[in-house]
């Protein structure tokens, strides 16, 4: 099986199907795919890879059972001792798609830069929106779930979730600089448990310490020494989630925390912690969940609830002094400006009132239904103001106007198709949220988003021509759009399975489907990719179709399924070639399976056969990208021919890489997480 690239490659990539993550992850919790093999990390193959040169083959071994790749006749000199040195080429981050309020509360700040800063996956990004740039600090290695800014507007913590590092691979707070983007200190290896919900810096004292929340069963709440990485105190703080904890800005060595049915005061006295619980009487309804906090300039707390009301808490007091019911539903934010004025931003009715200092309500923003309601609010220089949504937006507004404008958009599940624009820098994401996205890759903004109302999106192709794109869809059904105006050009139905790969051939001429089914659906396509006749359909897996490539002539399949197998079909009659061998010399227009000859050197020590879901081979066929299990995007340099290759490795992802694939100059990688639900984009340098 070749691994030559074609001369006139198409510029076509659909996402292939990825595996399981693993329990523990930040992926973890997605169901197991029936009929397809659990991961086992750290599980060594049961054999060595073995060679045959008289027949000319390669045998690895996944679980026990036999994969066996022919090489091309034209290959000289072959040891499958010898080592392959990893590319010259590696990856710098430009750009990250998305924003996390689905799930993470207090997580947009803005720096004296003009920066504001969030987290996505495993990367903190600070984005300036006049400028239109980002920059990244990439220290963590899995998901980031809190934020927090120094008072000296420099320093920022963030916390993570237990990974997979081997040195840093347990819940712990990085605490780093925002100007060089080094980290200056890391907290609580071997402390935290599960991850790091809450952090703040306390105010009183400049900011010499920090608290930490973890997710573990007590969610304990520890203060710290940052600056000498030593641990104060420690106390367990609540059965329940815990969404908030701040220091309180003017009583030394006093800190407020909230969440579900509690709110808490604590105390800091000869490194030891004490608390007692916010009092809710009868006069006042008692919340499901304490949702936010702040603090008034004369240091009374305000809180945000479930119930849609805000309470004033007077300095010191753990009663109810005021109580204002200003939102329809939850509360999910409370902003003090420095000039006494309350911001409060609502979930149900999607408004951001703002309040003057005796708390009446002086203006009310209504956020647009499409973005979602506010996560998160952010006040920037003079009127302006950005929300963070519950669907992963950020929102730039003025608190005199009337209009938002969507800075930030982003996937809300899932993402696992990507396609790339065969002539133009554009590409396309879709996912389980039922959205489609076609993304400018020069202005990092989105050109057109379209709801699919009924299906949830599993992939993605665009014609060669460029002109329209397939979508497989979740539901068994598929279906084509005009890629400009998206109109629907067409839809069919196979089976009713998801259809993890769609892909055309390099002339155009040909649909394949690949499906969860086992089956891969040929259809001949006419009328510049706008009319479609079914050829029939490739049956011969055993197992679902993880990946397929065309030849590079548009007359040949090759494909994976996920239980191992390689099978080769001629497109025009749907029928398997029974004999590899005769295989072994085809051109092959794309390489993105992830078993054959040409990349039978992806599988590290310890592979298992699922924990690589994607794999892409450069235009200029000089290095392969993957994605895998673990949050990596790995480089090797094409063919990868010998088995363990070396291979520059790359975090950012903190889910299972679902899609890799280049541009068409080969300058850039693009790839979409899984459950982190983000879209990267890469420089190849």
């Amino acid at each position: 099986m070749s691994g030559r690239p074609s001369s006139a490659r198409p510029g076509v990539k659909a996402s292939p199907r990825g595996s399981t993550p693993r329990p523990g992850s930040a992926a973890s919790g997605r169901p197991h795919t029936p009929g397809r093999p659990r991961s086992s990390p750290g599980k060594k193959p049961s054999k060595e890879a073995q060679y045959n040169a008289d027949e000319g083959w390669v045998r690895m071994y996944m679980r026990g059972r036999p994969v066996t790749m022919f090489m091309p006749t034209d290959v000289g000199e072959y040891s499958i001792k010898a080592k392959q040195d990893p590319p010259a080429e590696k990856l710098k981050l430009e750009w990250v798609y998305g924003y996390r309020g689905k799930d993470c509360r207090t997580n947009l700040h803005i720096l004296p830069t003009g920066e504001i800063v969030y987290f996505m996956a495993a990367v903190v990004i600070l984005h300036n929106v006049q400028e239109n740039t980002q920059r990244h600090y990439l220290g963590h290695n899995d998901d980031v779930k809190c934020l927090a800014i120094h008072p000296n507007t420099v320093t920022i913590a963030s916390g993570q979730v237990a990974g997979h590092d081997k040195d840093e691979g347990k819940p712990h707070v990085r605490i780093w600089d925002s100007v060089n983007l080094n980290t200056l200190h890391v907290l609580g290896l071997g402390f935290f448990d599960r991850a790091v919900c809450c952090v703040g810096f306390s105010k009183h004292d400049k900011g010499t310490q920090l608290l930490a929340i973890d997710e573990s069963n007590d969610h304990v709440l520890s203060v710290w020494n940052w600056e000498k990485e030593k641990k104060l105190a420690d106390c367990k703080s609540s059965g329940d989630p815990v969404v908030a904890g701040e220091f309180h800005p003017l009583i030394e060595n006093h800190m407020v925390s909230c969440g579900k049915g509690h709110l808490l005061f604590w105390t800091l006295e000869n490194n030891k912690l004490t608390k007692k619980a916010g009092i809710f009487e009868k006069k006042h309804e008692k919340p499901r969940f304490v949702l936010c906090l702040t603090f008034a300039g004369n240091g009374d707390l305000i809180t945000g609830d479930s119930n849609g009301n805000i309470f004033i808490w007077a300095k010191g007091s753990n009663r109810i002094s005021q109580a204002i019911k200003a939102h329809d539903g939850q509360i999910f934010s409370l902003v003090m400006l420095p000039d006494g004025r309350l911001l409060s931003g609502g979930g149900k009715d999607r408004k951001v009132n703002i309040f003057d200092t005796s708390y009446d309500v002086t203006v009310t923003l209504v956020l647009p239904e499409s973005t979602g309601p506010c996560r998160c609010l952010c006040p920037g220089k003079d009127k302006d103001i950005y929300v963070g949504t519950t669907r992963n937006a950020i929102l730039h507004g003025d608190m005199e106007g009337e209009t938002f404008t969507p800075d930030v958009v982003a996937h809300t599940d899932e993402c696992w198709g990507l396609a790339i624009h065969p002539n133009q820098s554009l590409f396309l994401t879709c996912a389980y949220d039922k959205h489609v996205i076609m993304w400018d890759a020069e202005q990092h903004r989105p050109l057109w988003m379209k709801t699919m109302e009924e299906d949830p999106c599993q992939s993605a192709c665009f014609h060669p021509n460029g002109s329209v794109v397939a979508l497989g869809m979740k539901t068994g059904r598929w279906m084509v759009l005009d890629a400009q105006n998206q109109d629907l050009v067409t839809v069919h139905t196979d089976g009713n399975e998801q259809h993890d790969i769609i892909r055309y051939s390099p002339d155009g001429n040909y649909l394949a489907v690949a499906s969860h089914d086992n089956f891969i659906y040929i259809y001949a396509v006419t009328e510049e990719g706008r009319k479609y006749s079914k050829v029939g359909k490739c049956s011969g897996h055993s197992s679902f179709v993880t990946h397929i490539d065309w030849s590079a002539d548009s007359n040949y399949l090759v494909s994976n399924s996920g239980d191992y197998e390689i099978l080769y079909w001629k497109a025009e009659n749907c029928r398997q070639i029974p004999s590899a061998t005769n295989m072994r010399d085809t051109e092959w227009a794309t390489f993105t399976c992830v078993f054959g000859f040409p990349v039978c050197g992806i599988w590290q020590e310890g592979s298992d056969g699922t924990d690589i879901n994607t794999a892409c081979r450069s235009r200029s066929g000089a290095i392969l990208a993957t994605g895998d299990d673990f949050g990596k995007i790995n480089l090797f340099s094409y063919p990868v021919t010998q088995p363990k290759a070396g291979h520059n490795s790359f975090r950012g992802h903190s889910s299972h890489v679902t899609a890799v694939d280049f541009s068409n100059d080969d300058t850039r990688l693009f790839s979409t997480g899984g459950r982190d639900m983000s879209c990267m984009q890469w420089k190849v340098v």
